[in-house]
């Protein structure tokens, strides 16, 4: 594959879509791809729902990468052409608290449950993230409990934020959006069957003007080589244990 791909200083950028959580392991591996292939590919991320109302609106743009489901609905609705669909990683929400504070347990359930009703305010993100945590403190009984104390980041801005700015002092999201944060400290998974793991998939849209070079770009994503680098941003490859 790599001999077809050296003309990238001449061919047209490909550019990709993906929401926030994928930012960081897009952004390294588009540098890889540039270098190591020849194929010039830039991604711009924005939060799960904004990037499928752009796809939705005709943005342009050649590859997607989106929340599983997102993005099956997206192809469902042919903006994304079906055939080049594809699990690319998985993604696990951690729980994280400012830095400097005593993180809490949560070697157990019940540890969680105990971490929930101790937190002053709870900071989430949307997206299937948010989403999951919702459906998870539903599920142990602690909406009224927790009540106002719940809030979300706004599209877009990650729930670590909120640590940071004494908004909140425990937030649950993508471990990938939240290793690099400054004023953060990653606790880790939730225990047992609390935890909460998202697929991220890829696709070729519709409106893309260089499909072939756009499926290109998505056989190196999901490549054992980039499987490495997403596992060094919080991430593993799709299919693996």
């Amino acid at each position: 594959m790599d001999g077809d791909m050296n003309d990238g200083d001449t061919a047209p950028e490909i550019s990709g879509l993906s929401s926030m959580a994928t930012r960081p392991v897009l952004a390294e591996l588009s540098a890889h791809i540039r270098h190591a292939h020849g194929l010039a590919v830039r991604f711009e991320s924005a939060g799960g729902v904004e990037v499928a109302r752009r796809v939705r609106e005709g943005a342009g743009a050649d590859v997607l990468v989106l929340a599983a489901g997102a993005l099956a609905a997206l192809a469902e609705e042919g903006h994304v052409v079906p055939d080049t669909v594809r699990p690319l990683w998985i993604s696990q929400v951690v729980a994280a608290v400012p830095e400097g504070t005593a993180p809490p347990a949560l070697a157990t359930e019940a540890d969680l449950g105990a971490a929930l009703l101790a937190a002053r305010r709870i900071a989430y993100s949307t997206g299937p993230s948010g989403t999951a945590l919702v459906g998870l403190i539903a599920r142990l009984g602690l909406t009224e409990a927790l009540g106002d104390r719940l809030v979300q980041a706004p599209p877009g801005v990650p729930a670590g934020t909120l640590l940071a700015s004494g908004e909140a002092d425990l937030a649950f999201q993508q471990h990938s959006e939240l290793m690099d944060l400054p004023g953060v400290l990653v606790v880790g998974p939730l225990p047992g069957d609390t935890a909460i793991d998202s697929l991220f998939s890829g696709g070729v849209l519709a409106a893309s003007g260089r499909p072939d070079r756009a499926r290109d770009v998505l056989d190196l994503l999901a490549s054992p080589e980039a499987a490495k680098t997403a596992g060094a941003r919080g991430m593993r490859a799709a299919g693996r244990d």
